[in-house]
């Protein structure tokens, strides 16, 4: 058997064990070795397994993922989940369908100090959902409005993704983060706009709570100001260069967890839960990267890469036809699968083919502009029938609402992040606009 045939065998192979619940990093980890093994024998992937982890492990550029989980656990316990979706909730609740906008807004507001999606949805359910069944709101727009909210962790600054896709890529995680924030913007303003149109069709669905005056707000404004000036000292430090990324997480977890220790209800038993709580992410992100890293040493070795960039340019598919067709891949893959298993496993293909297509950008532009769209799609996968795992999360933690419901409820979001991919391909200047403004 050729290499390249082996190397495309091997896909089917990784996804029947996934689909055995074979964790992802376990089952890249025996894929890619054993490739290696059947392609160059034992001693390469013994020579592997002595140097890898020490090598991965040791990056200095990825502890700034263990250090952004643990600023995000900080904040959640220091109850800022709840300051920011009461904050909201005053601001908007008096709108129709307002309560279901606040909490798209926390949604952003937490994801952009949590930086995952998953964690995102997970921790503002718990928080909103109770507030919104209770104020009347329906079981589709209730759950839709969080698992589509929830989304927005993985796009707005620092997102633990896109610190992956940087460090793959060798690309600036500044500018990565600077072309993010837009498209992010973008999404939010999209999700607000998509629960006003649905509130219209259907005005039983998100009724208004009463108004709250200005008084009131600046009360609650008073929680939440803290937790807004570390992110913006974090993330703008990091844009204006006062901080490298790995320096300002740093900071971010000082300030968070500042905040958590004062916090009146956070004792010794939340500290152990919040060091607990990061370890275990920042362990099971690890070995899907060392996973990876074999999985994508046994894929170079089939040259399956070069072999698919020669049959695609024989091919004569235009720049935006391949990139239309390696996006739909991913959006049925975000389907199906873990966005972190997805990209680790995807950008080793698909990046060399993309990075040498002219789309009249520079080449850094180009890897920075593929790499949001490759979020933002990622990011409709985790909304997207027939997984969707934002909206399994969601749906576990609203009892009584049928899976059917909030897939219905999801579906609209769907719709305005497919119009929000369609206007970021067609525009790449609006990605890569504050990457050149501030860089």
């Amino acid at each position: 058997m050729d290499r390249v045939t082996l190397g495309m065998i091997a896909f089917p192979i990784l996804f029947s064990l996934l689909a055995l619940r074979v964790p992802v990093g376990i089952s890249m980890f025996v894929v890619g070795s054993g490739g290696t093994i059947l392609i160059a024998g034992w001693l390469p992937i013994l020579s592997q397994v002595k140097t890898s982890a020490w090598h991965l492990f040791s990056n200095y550029s990825l502890s700034v993922i263990p250090l952004f989980l643990l600023m995000g656990n900080f904040a959640a316990k220091a109850g800022m989940s709840q300051a920011l979706f009461k904050f909201m909730g005053a601001c908007l609740g008096h709108y129709r369908g307002g309560a279901a906008m606040a909490a798209v807004g926390a949604c952003a507001g937490f994801g952009a100090i949590c930086g995952s999606s998953i964690a995102t949805a997970a921790t503002m359910g718990r928080v909103a959902l109770p507030e919104l069944r209770k104020l009347g709101y329906s079981g589709a727009l209730s759950t839709g409005s969080l698992a589509a909210g929830g989304t927005l962790g993985i796009l707005i600054p620092p997102s633990i993704i896109l610190i992956v896709y940087s460090i793959l890529t060798e690309q600036n995680i500044a500018k990565m983060f600077s072309a993010a924030f837009i498209p992010g913007l973008i999404a939010f303003v999209g999700y607000i706009s998509t629960i006003h149109l649905m509130v219209r069709f259907h005005p039983n669905s998100g009724p208004r709570r009463a108004y709250v005056n200005y008084k009131q707000r600046l009360q609650l404004f008073k929680s939440i100001w803290k937790i807004i000036l570390i992110f913006f000292l974090v993330i703008g430090g990091i844009y204006l260069g006062w901080f490298t990324p790995t320096e300002g997480a740093a900071v971010g977890v000082a300030g968070t967890g500042i905040l958590a220790i004062l916090h009146q209800n956070f004792g010794f038993k939340d500290f152990k839960d919040v060091v607990e709580d990061t370890a275990i992410s920042s362990a099971m992100i690890f070995i899907i990267l060392l996973g990876a890293e074999f999985f994508n040493s046994f894929i170079a070795l089939t040259q399956l890469t070069n072999y698919l960039s020669d049959w695609i340019f024989t091919q004569q598919f235009s720049p935006y036809e391949i990139l239309i067709i390696i996006l739909l891949i991913y959006l049925l893959m975000g389907c199906l699968m873990d966005s972190l298993a997805m990209i680790l496993l995807t950008i080793p293909v698909f990046y060399p083919i993309l990075i040498n297509l002219d789309f009249g950008l520079s080449l850094e532009d180009t890897a920075i502009w593929f790499g949001v769209l490759t979020l933002v799609v990622v990011e409709v996968g985790l909304i997207t029938p027939p997984v969707g795992l934002n909206v399994f999360v969601i749906n576990k933690l609203a009892k009584g609402i049928s899976i059917v419901e909030t897939f219905k409820g999801v579906l609209p979001f769907v719709v305005s992040d497919i119009l929000r991919i369609i206007l970021l391909v067609l525009f790449p200047s609006i990605t890569l606009y504050l990457v050149h403004l501030i860089h």
